[in-house]
């Protein structure tokens, strides 16, 4: 590509969905979230996220983002997870979606009434959490239980606007021998799922080891 020529894009002038195109495109590949969480009345709700990363290790945490619905409201997984103060029951469990599960956590993008589950829909099945109340999906390699520490609003009420909850993580759990000693992930059992723009995903099968700093530099692949 000549870095001579580029095109600029001013955002200000762009709608929504337009920018939206843009994020998901160029942010790639983007691990997905299956959040799990329960309302007040016990319900359990299920639903994939690609806006997901870590924060930190000293407390642990992470964050997902769950958009706000078309009509400005809070999606159910962001009004469970709120804490108990804002009306929710601040907890939450990240699920990875390995390759296996890919079609039935995808499916758990089926908008649903607030009082159906999409456990019963996509048929994951529920696994009762160590320490917080919604379940883990059995069938996910590893899962981090949360409690929601801070909700952050980019435009409260607005359709489409951002919303950003950051959870401590307080328990892992991981399948027979995903997690050595060292507590080294193997990526291979992981399996996990990358999403890429609109309906198109990744894998993550294909790696390659570069070092870090300046030896990057002098790597040969």
């Amino acid at each position: 590509m000549n870095t001579a020529e580029r095109s600029f894009i001013d955002t200000a002038l762009l709608a929504p969905h337009e920018r939206y195109k843009l994020l998901i495109g160029a942010i790639v590949p983007r691990p997905i979230a299956l959040v799990s969480t329960v309302s007040k009345a016990g319900i359990a709700n299920l639903a994939p996220f690609s806006f997901f990363c870590g924060v930190g290790s000293d407390p642990m945490t992470l964050l997902f983002c769950p958009a706000c619905k078309d009509d400005g409201s809070d999606k159910d997984s962001l009004r469970n997870a709120a804490p108990s103060s804002e009306g929710g029951t601040g907890e939450f469990v990240v699920n990875v979606v390995s390759h296996d599960i890919r079609l039935r956590a995808v499916a758990a993008s089926e908008p649903l009434a607030f009082e159906e589950s999409e456990f019963a829909l996509t048929g994951l099945t529920p696994r009762p959490s160590r320490k917080v109340r919604p379940p883990s999906v059995a069938e996910s390699p590893l899962a981090f239980e949360c409690v929601t520490r801070q909700i952050v609003r980019t435009n409260p009420g607005v359709p489409a606007a951002g919303n950003i909850v950051i959870g401590e993580v307080v328990g892992v759990t991981a399948a027979p021998g995903l997690v050595d000693d060292r507590h080294h992930v193997d990526p291979a059992l992981l399996d996990a799922l990358g999403r890429m723009g609109g309906n198109t995903y990744c894998t993550t099968r294909d790696r390659l080891e570069i070092p870090r700093g300046r030896a990057a530099l002098r790597a040969t692949s």
